[in-house]
């Protein structure tokens, strides 16, 4: 009996995803095993950086010229950051590209499609059954699926002592992550959520699934989507998941970054206070929705950007429609909440903004 339409189709798509599954191994074995030559270039702090012949490892010679090796491997200490768009992972990410020991870069995009479609066959009984029938078993694809995120974090952009990435969505993966990556940290970026729905709003972000022209479908997807990331983050512990809330961030950085910084066991540097200081140096996208709002030193005005510009209908639907509001800290009641106040780096930075427009 030949075989019908769909079984075809399912064969092909085996085949095809056999095929991408060995370009990576394949590409892998070839990198580990050939030789290559080495690169030398200087960054923004006179950091040398040269790319070993065996590509399983970098050499980085830091700021005191004491050369560290860096293995290539799932054992990195690697950072991830996440949570929902506009909810201040841009500024994160910005602040650590800003330390002299740590790179980021713009979004990658593609590593969590993968991490999206390595779920997805994952949880389809059929896709499963497929791939292992097909010899790809689960090691083999956590192998190649490590092999890739790897791949593009390291050579997406300069190489430094510690290597992080920034694409929101994911943290939606950390648990399977935290299994690639055992000694990876990930910062969960939080944010009132009607601060971000006015923001994905008002700024026309696009997100898969929400209409953005509906404040109250935003505010159910936010609740919805920062739910599944922040059990995931509890899931892993706050040995290598930790909150930070944006109000936080932006009102009391000095204390805030200290303890981001203590909790990647990274040592601290003022430079993360002044990011826009080093922007010539740090990777930042034409792209992303962010990228004119982060080169402005740190401000207070999204703080209360979103007061008085979500319907009354929504308003009083709060608690129920973002019940991970209060789950957060935030009041659904209060329409216009504080947030604390600035610390004294903060004032002093605002005292001399005001200086200056004065002046001029």
């Amino acid at each position: 009996m030949g075989l019908g339409t769909a079984g075809i189709g399912g064969v092909k798509r085996i085949w095809w995803i056999s095929l991408w599954l060995l370009t990576i191994y394949f590409t892998y074995l070839y990198s580990s095993g050939y030789p290559k030559e080495g690169k030398m270039g200087t960054s923004f702090i006179n950091r040398d950086i040269m790319m070993v012949k065996n590509s399983q490892e970098y050499q980085y010679n830091s700021v005191d010229q004491k050369p560290t090796l860096v293995k290539n491997d799932q054992d990195m200490p690697l950072i991830f950051i996440g949570g929902m768009p506009r909810s201040g992972t841009t500024l994160m990410r910005t602040m650590l590209d800003a330390h002299p020991d740590v790179r980021c870069g713009q979004e990658t995009r593609v590593i969590p499609r993968l991490l999206f479609m390595r779920n997805n066959w994952i949880r389809s009984v059929k896709e499963r059954r497929r791939l292992e029938e097909a010899g790809i078993l689960p090691k083999v694809l956590d192998q190649a699926v490590s092999q890739f995120i790897l791949e593009i974090i390291i050579n997406h952009g300069s190489a430094a002592k510690f290597l992080c990435n920034k694409d929101p969505f994911t943290l939606k993966a950390t648990t399977y992550l935290h299994e690639l990556f055992p000694n990876a940290k990930f910062i969960l970026m939080l944010r009132d959520g009607r601060a971000t729905a006015h923001s994905i709003i008002s700024r026309k972000v696009t997100i898969a699934g929400f209409d953005i022209t509906s404040y109250r479908d935003v505010l159910t997807k936010w609740n919805r989507a920062l739910e599944v990331i922040h059990n995931q983050c509890n899931e892993v512990g706050s040995k290598y998941c930790l909150s930070v809330h944006y109000e936080t961030l932006v009102l009391r950085p000095v204390q805030e970054t200290k303890r981001i910084f203590t909790f990647l066991d990274i040592p601290w540097s003022d430079h993360v206070l002044h990011h826009e200081k080093y922007l010539p140096d740090i990777q930042l996208s034409k792209l992303e929705k962010s990228t004119d709002q982060v080169q402005r030193p740190l401000y207070l005005d999204a703080l209360t950007s979103w007061f008085g510009h979500i319907p009354e209908d929504v308003e009083r639907d709060m608690a129920k429609i973002a019940p991970m509001l209060t789950k957060l800290g935030y009041d659904p009641s209060i329409q216009r909440p504080s947030y604390g106040e600035p610390d004294e780096f903060i004032k002093s930075q605002m005292s001399s903004r005001n200086s200056t427009q004065q002046s001029s």
